[in-house]
C-alpha cells in the first residue's frame, strides 16, 4: 500500500520543473585597450604579489597579519556562517524524522458519551517530507550556495585589501624612515654650520644679520625631525593593527632605496578583472537574487507534503512495547494558495526589483574594475617618470650647492645663495623619498586593482554534507545531486 501511494508522487518529482529564470552571466562591455601599454613579460597572477619587493621582513608582516588580523577573521567567520544556512536550506532535500512521547490521563461521568476513562501512554516517530514539485527547493538552496561564494569572495577581498593595506604602510614606514635620516643629518650639517658661523660673528668676520640667516636655515630643519618622529609612531601603531597587534614598534628590513621596483605584470586581458574578489562577489550576490525570483514564484503553485506516523500506544506503560500496541499512519497533502490578497504577486515583484539592482551593481562593480586598473596603470607609468625626474632634480641641486659653497669659500657670492641652494635640496630630497613610496603604493595599487596574488588564498570550506572545497568553478550537474 505505502509503494502505491508513493509511487505517483515520485513519478511527479521526476518530471517536475524547477520554476525561475535561469542565471545567465550579462554582456560586458570591455575596454579594447588600456590607455598605457603594457609590453612586459608574463603576468604575475596567482603569486604572492608582495614577494616581487624583494624584503623578508615584509613578507613576514604579511603573513602575521593573515594569521592574526580581526577584519579577515571575521570575515572567515561570516563564510561559516553562510556555510550553515546552506546546510539548513539543502537539509529540505530529505525526508525529517523526529519523535514523541507522552503520558495522558482521562477521566470523564458515565453520563458523557464515548466517556471511557484511563491512562493513554504513547511513543511516536513523526516522518514528513516536502516534494519539491516545482523547484522551491532547489532555487533556495542554488541562493544560499550563491551567498556562500559571495560571503567566501568577499573574504579574498578582505584579504587583497589587507595585504595592499600592509605593503602600504611598510613602505611609508621605511619612507618616514629614510626622511628622518634625511633630516637628522642636515640638522647635524647645520649645527655645524651654526657653531662656525658664531665663531665667525665673535671675531667680527661676519654680520649678526648672517648668523641669523644660518640660525633660521637650521631650526627650519629641526622642526622636521618631531614631526617625521610622530608621523612614524602613528604609521607603526596602524601598522600593529592591521598585524593584529597592540600598537608597538613594527620590524625594519631593507631600506626604501633597498626595495625591488617590480615590472609592471603584462597580459592584462579584460576578462581577468572577473577574477577580482569584488567582482566575484558581486555576480554571486546577483545570482542569488536571480534564484530567489524562482524560490517567490513557486508560491503560486500548491506544496506536495509526505506525512507518516509510526508510534505504540497502550494504557499501560509497561505494556507500551508489547505486540499489539503498534499503529500507524501515513498519508500525502497539498497545500496551495486560493487568494492572499496581492502577497505572492508583491513578493514576486519584490524579488524581480532586487535582482534588478544586483544587476546593476555587477555591472558598476566591473566598470570600477575596469577604471582602477587603468588608473593605476597610469599612476605606475607617470610615477616612474617623477621619481626619475626627482632623481635627476637631487644630483642638479646638490651640484649647485657644492658648487654655491665653493664660491662662497673663494669670496665670489654670499651665504645666502649656499643658503637657498642646501634650503632647496633639503626639500627636494624628502620629495624624492616621498616620489619612490608613491611609486611603490601605484604598484600596490595595480596589484590590488588586477585581483592580486591568490595562491596566499585559503581554500574555502566545505558546505556541510560536501566533500568538495566550495570554489567559484562552476558546477556540474551531475556533480550536484541537488540540481543546484
Amino acid at each position: 500500500m505505502i509503494r502505491r501511494a508513493l509511487l505517483p508522487l515520485l513519478v511527479a518529482l521526476a518530471a517536475g520543473c524547477t520554476v525561475g529564470p535561469d542565471y545567465v552571466r550579462p554582456d560586458i562591455d570591455t575596454p579594447e585597450r588600456w590607455r598605457v601599454p603594457v609590453t612586459e613579460a608574463e603576468a604575475i597572477a596567482n603569486t604572492d604579489w608582495w614577494r616581487a619587493f624583494g624584503d623578508p621582513v615584509l613578507d613576514a608582516l604579511i603573513a602575521e597579519a593573515l594569521q592574526n588580523n580581526r577584519d579577515l577573521r571575521i570575515a572567515a567567520a561570516r563564510v561559516d556562517e553562510y556555510a550553515a544556512y546552506l546546510g539548513i536550506t539543502r537539509s529540505e532535500f530529505f525526508p525529517q524524522l523526529g519523535y514523541g512521547a507522552g503520558a495522558s490521563r482521562r477521566e470523564a461521568g458515565a453520563d458523557v458519551p464515548g466517556g471511557a476513562s484511563g491512562d493513554l501512554f504513547e511513543a511516536t516517530l513523526n516522518l514528513g517530507w516536502e516534494i519539491d514539485l516545482w523547484g522551491r527547493i532547489r532555487r533556495a538552496s542554488e541562493a544560499a550556495r550563491a551567498d556562500l561564494l559571495a560571503a567566501e569572495a568577499s573574504r579574498h577581498a578582505v584579504i587583497l585589501t589587507l595585504t595592499a593595506a600592509v605593503a602600504t604602510g611598510y613602505v611609508q614606514l621605511r619612507n618616514l624612515d629614510r626622511q628622518l635620516e634625511i633630516a637628522r643629518e642636515t640638522v647635524e650639517s647645520r649645527a655645524q654650520s651654526v657653531r662656525l658661523f658664531e665663531l665667525k660673528f665673535r671675531g667680527g668676520v661676519i654680520s649678526e644679520l648672517e648668523l641669523a640667516q644660518v640660525r633660521s636655515e637650521y631650526e627650519q630643519a629641526a622642526v622636521r625631525v618631531p614631526s617625521l618622529e610622530r608621523q612614524i609612531a602613528l604609521q607603526e601603531n596602524a601598522l600593529s593593527v592591521l598585524l593584529g597587534r597592540n600598537p608597538g614598534p613594527i620590524e625594519r628590513g631593507k631600506p626604501a632605496d633597498g626595495l625591488r621596483l617590480p615590472p609592471v605584470p603584462a597580459g592584462l586581458p579584460a576578462d581577468l578583472l572577473t577574477r577580482r574578489p569584488d567582482v566575484q562577489a558581486a555576480e554571486q550576490v546577483l545570482i542569488s537574487a536571480n534564484a530567489r525570483i524562482g524560490v517567490a514564484r513557486a508560491r503560486y503553485l500548491p506544496t506536495i507534503s509526505l506525512t507518516g506516523v509510526f508510534g505504540q500506544a497502550s494504557d499501560e506503560l509497561g505494556a507500551l512495547f508489547d505486540s499489539g500496541t503498534n499503529h500507524w499512519t501515513i498519508g500525502a497533502g497539498i497545500l496551495g494558495p486560493l487568494f492572499t490578497g496581492g502577497r505572492v504577486r508583491s513578493e514576486v515583484a519584490a524579488s524581480e526589483a532586487i535582482q534588478r539592482q544586483m544587476l546593476e551593481r555587477y555591472l558598476a562593480a566591473i566598470q570600477t574594475a575596469f577604471r582602477e586598473v587603468d588608473d593605476a596603470l597610469v599612476s605606475v607609468a607617470r610615477r616612474r617618470d617623477e621619481l626619475a625626474a626627482r632623481g635627476r632634480q637631487v644630483a642638479a641641486l646638490r651640484m649647485y650647492a657644492n658648487k654655491a659653497r665653493a664660491r662662497y669659500d673663494e669670496g665670489y657670492v654670499s651665504y645666502i645663495e649656499v643658503l637657498d641652494a642646501e634650503r632647496r635640496l633639503f626639500d627636494t630630497e624628502l620629495l624624492e623619498v616621498q616620489a619612490r613610496a608613491d611609486l611603490y603604493a601605484a604598484l600596490v595599487s595595480l596589484y590590488k586593482a588586477m585581483g592580486g596574488g591568490w595562491s596566499a588564498m585559503p581554500p574555502a570550506p566545505n558546505p556541510p554534507g560536501e566533500t568538495e572545497p566550495a570554489t567559484t568553478a562552476p558546477v556540474s550537474p551531475k556533480d550536484d545531486p541537488t540540481g543546484t
